[in-house]
């Protein structure tokens, strides 16, 4: 039931959502780019807020239920923000009032990213919680079960999302369906609820135990108080910073509080792999714009390029777990969970480089557009010879006549320029209108790549032509208005994308093979190494990685100092290495904790530590009252003092 639940989460509206921001909204690429990851990074950082509800309020399951329907409320406030019709006063395809769209899109991206990032942590330490101590293989195979159920949702997700959005849909006017693409998850949502609820017998649900995470940021103030309270030399060292909290707190709460920092240090370097896995969702989405979708039998929309991800995660984690870890434990390899998360890094950072390099390519067959500081001027000849051209601060040239392009002498010219793309603000449908004697429509649906067009003469004839496209081109179609059927000139202002979207897989492969062995063994490790009462504050710990790393390219995206794509790849990818390096030594040095049995040593120890406390003893008393204890009891009591 968890595992089903877990999945149709992620049909969200992160699918879609860069293209929404673009096309709909009417932002550009690094503003789209930025929105898109200040909503990712605020998925992220809710988690610590869920935490805390779970673990001091209404337990796991009740604050999985609750946020999940502050999640579809969030879905559904983002399903009418998407309908255009609400303040399409004049009926014609456009939004009047854009403010009221931006303003409810807001509120529905702040709902559900309160909702996904409460739910993130519960769920994965949930799962967690229904394994005993001696279970830690099932647990571990749970997580990466559970993974693979969150990566078969985001398969669904990039699968279902763009096809729902490519429908047309609206009351006045037909365009591309944003309501449908966020009202299905929603729906989805309600049935995952569903089901989750139907579970609750069979799972293991431990009642909250207070504000842990309150508790754990006090024990750290008054520690760093403490501290430096007695900061001179004449009082002695201890062992451990946090070890001046023992005159306020158990040294149960302090020896988890260890294990906590000592984790969450490790988590310093990781927030980089986030910032270059979450642009899979936005610059290399935008990147698959400039390329060719067409794979013959169906086409390829750039925002379901990523459904890529997914299906390897589906195919790589099995072969994982089964063949690849067995392999090298027999080969006597002991390839650590922290070696696991290194190894990720790199093969992200060499994703990186293959997207750089495929973006070198691509801006070789991108046509020259002028900057903010320059004008395009396009010179048409309608003379029968050719005419030179001076422009001041240019070469001279000459412009051919119109008899070059095939064309009879005199004629009256109607100029119709087209713009063939993928992208939702070709409106060509609304446009087909007579102009002047030509009757012109763009076929949008994909699989045609192809615009048909009539051409009236005076007597009333017709004649359709059929013109073959391609993504990204633009023409322009010259009729005179004295022509003969057959006749038409076609002048290619822009080629089409060169590139083959194909050309992405190799990034995509790379950057999945990375994450299983980073984040599967992330997930695992954070929750191994964590206390019993602290599961889910490290699991926010965890998330909070990725917030950071949203953040980082959110930095990189409004500085906007590098002016080629591919140098910004490149930064990132060596901004990664640079990172691994420092991870990989923080890891050797790392020594593996078992939580359990920390803990149960200072359990043991709980009845003394209460009696001296009760006592008001202070620390040198405290040396006292054990080598008294210890010459007055037997030698067991001597053992366990």
């Amino acid at each position: 039931h968890l595992l089903l639940c877990s999945c149709f989460p992620s049909l969200c509206v992160a699918a879609v959502l860069v293209l929404y921001f673009k096309y709909f909204i009417g932002w550009d690429n690094d503003l789209s780019t930025t929105i898109y990851h200040t909503f990712v990074a605020l998925c992220y950082l809710t988690p610590i807020l869920g935490a805390i509800i779970a673990d001091s309020w209404l337990g796991k399951f009740k604050a999985i239920v609750y946020l999940s329907i502050v999640y579809t409320i969030g879905q559904v406030i983002m399903a009418i923000s998407a309908i255009h019709d609400i303040t399409d006063t004049n009926r014609d395809g456009t939004p009047d009032n854009m403010t009221f769209h931006t303003a409810m899109s807001m509120l529905g991206l702040m709902l559900i990213a309160l909702g996904t990032g409460g739910i993130k942590p519960c769920v994965a330490a949930f799962g967690g919680d229904q394994f005993e101590e001696h279970q830690e293989k099932q647990r571990s195979t749970f997580f990466s079960i559970f993974y693979l159920s969150i990566n078969a949702g985001s398969l669904l997700s990039t699968l279902i999302t763009p096809i729902l959005r490519a429908q047309e849909c609206g009351i006045y006017s037909k365009q591309s369906c944003f309501p449908l693409a966020f009202g299905v998850p929603a729906a989805l949502m309600v049935v995952a609820l569903i089901v989750f609820i139907a579970g609750h017998s069979m799972y293991i649900m431990e009642s909250p135990k207070g504000n842990i995470l309150l508790r754990v940021m006090k024990c750290i103030g008054f520690a760093i108080k403490n501290r430096f309270n007695h900061r001179s030399q004449q009082h002695p060292k201890r062992e451990h910073w946090m070890d001046w909290a023992e005159e306020k707190y158990d040294k149960l709460l302090i020896a988890q509080v260890k294990m906590v920092l000592k984790v969450l240090f490790l988590y310093i370097p990781l927030p980089m792999f986030w910032a270059l896995f979450d642009q899979q969702g936005s610059r290399w989405t935008l990147q698959a714009t400039t390329m060719d979708g067409n794979f013959g039998a169906f086409i390829i929309q750039p925002d379901q390029m990523q459904i890529v991800n997914p299906i390897l995660i589906v195919i790589m984690v099995p072969i994982m777990d089964s063949a690849v870890y067995p392999l090298i434990k027999k080969c006597h390899i002991n390839f650590t969970p922290l070696r696991r998360m290194t190894v990720g890094m790199l093969l992200a950072a060499l994703a990186f480089v293959a997207a750089a390099l495929l973006q070198i390519q691509i801006d070789q067959t991108m046509p020259n557009f002028p900057s903010s500081s320059q004008i395009q001027v396009k010179f048409l000849n309608l003379e029968n010879t050719s005419v030179p051209v001076e422009v001041e601060g240019q070469e001279p040239f000459a412009v051919p006549g119109f008899d070059d392009w095939f064309c009879g002498p005199g004629s009256h010219i109607y100029i119709y320029r087209i713009a063939i793309c993928r992208d939702e603000n070709c409106k060509a449908r609304k446009q087909c209108k007579p102009i002047a004697r030509l009757l012109f429509c763009t076929d949008l649906i994909p699989s045609l790549l192809r615009a048909n067009f009539t051409i009236v003469n005076e007597e009333g004839q017709t004649c359709h032509y059929i013109l073959q496209l391609g993504f990204g081109s633009s023409y322009t179609v010259l009729i005179p208005s004295t022509f003969s059927f057959g006749e038409s000139v076609t002048i290619q202002d822009i080629e089409p994308n060169g590139i083959h979207m194909a050309w992405q897989v190799i990034q995509y492969f790379l950057m999945t093979c990375g994450e299983v062995v980073f984040s599967v063994t992330g997930l695992d490790f954070s929750y191994a190494q964590a206390p019993s009462n602290m599961k889910s504050v490290l699991q926010a710990g965890w998330l909070l990685t990725v917030a950071v790393g949203n953040i980082i390219v959110l930095i990189v995206a409004e500085a906007g100092s590098l002016p080629d794509q591919w140098a910004e790849y490149v930064l990132f990818a060596s901004l990664l290495v640079a990172v691994s390096i420092i991870f990989a030594v923080m890891a050797y040095f790392y020594t593996y904790m078992d939580p359990m049995e920390i803990e149960a040593k200072f359990m043991d120890l709980e009845p003394e530590e209460k009696k001296r406390k009760e006592l008001g003893m202070t620390t040198k008393d405290n040396l006292a009252y054990v080598n008294n204890e210890t010459s007055n009891n037997t030698d067991d009591k001597q053992t366990k003092i």
